[in-house]
């Protein structure tokens, strides 16, 4: 596969990529809005981004977090432009030192290389108007979305992606993320722009739909922890059995890892 779309919203671009089109999670899309994009893209769809990149001048590239269909990229393009990533400081580290990635990841999206970026600015804007960087971990360690209030609109890196999971990577942390979604609930917008599902309107009914669901998943599942069943057969009652996916990736990414996370949720503590 290649470019699959590209697409405008009011005065975003969007241009998704990916090498398979197998659903939302095998494709990425990399957005411009005014001088600034946000995210860098897969390396195995470099052929690909780089024409989105050349398009036109850009004077910010802002990351949300190391994975590497987000960052993917950055290096390339700093190396073809001269602007240098920016990103959030655990993210900074992490691209420095390099990371891992699993089997079935790379063969999804590629590799990535090491790269130096900034810090994020303490007065960020986009074009002139502001943005606020909200720190969502989770789904990674160094998440960070970036707010747009005046638009209403939220750049959720992979905060939503869906409403319903029946999937996570052993690495993503279900209590966490949950204090993470109620964190950007909290903030004012409606709009989320996701680097995989798309542009999402009335995105924070979404995003509050996603809540409610791993809050009712967690409860089923400690529901029927307390009822003296082990974690298979709680997986196999609320989400069926594991599928090829989890197979290929040696269950990094799975149904059980979803259901063990939500076994962690203290009840008592979220809204």
């Amino acid at each position: 596969m290649a470019v699959l779309d590209t697409f405008k919203y009011k005065d975003l671009q969007g241009h998704r990529v990916g090498r398979f089109n197998l659903g939302i999670n095998t494709s990425f899309i990399c957005y411009r809005l005014n001088d600034t994009l946000i995210d860098a893209g897969p390396t195995n769809q470099w052929k690909y981004v780089k024409p989105f990149v050349e398009e036109k001048p850009f004077s910010q590239l802002l990351l949300t977090h190391h994975h590497e269909d987000h960052s993917g990229n950055a290096g390339a393009i700093y190396q073809l432009t001269g602007v240098q990533p920016q990103a959030p400081d655990l993210t900074i580290d992490i691209l420095k030192k390099g990371f891992k990635i699993p089997l079935t990841q790379k063969v999804i999206w590629g590799s990535s290389g090491r790269v130096d970026a900034q810090p994020i600015g303490n007065e960020l804007t986009i074009g002139n108007e502001n943005v606020i960087p909200v720190f969502t971990p989770g789904h990674a360690k160094d998440m960070t979305c970036y707010l747009m209030e005046d638009r209403g609109w939220l750049f959720s890196a992979d905060l939503y992606i869906a409403n319903h999971l029946k999937f996570l990577r052993i690495d993503e942390h279900i209590p966490t993320l949950l204090d993470s979604t109620a964190k950007a609930l909290d903030c004012n917008f409606e709009t989320l722009i996701c680097p995989h599902r798309g542009v999402v309107e009335q995105g924070k009914v979404k995003l509050r739909e996603k809540y409610d669901y791993l809050l009712a998943l967690s409860e089923k599942a400690q529901s029927l922890q307390k009822e003296g069943k082990d974690l298979l057969e709680i997986t196999r009652l609320l989400l069926g059995k594991e599928g090829m996916m989890s197979r290929a990736s040696g269950y990094n990414f799975s149904k059980r890892n979803l259901i063990r996370s939500c076994l962690e949720v203290d009840l008592n503590s979220v809204r």
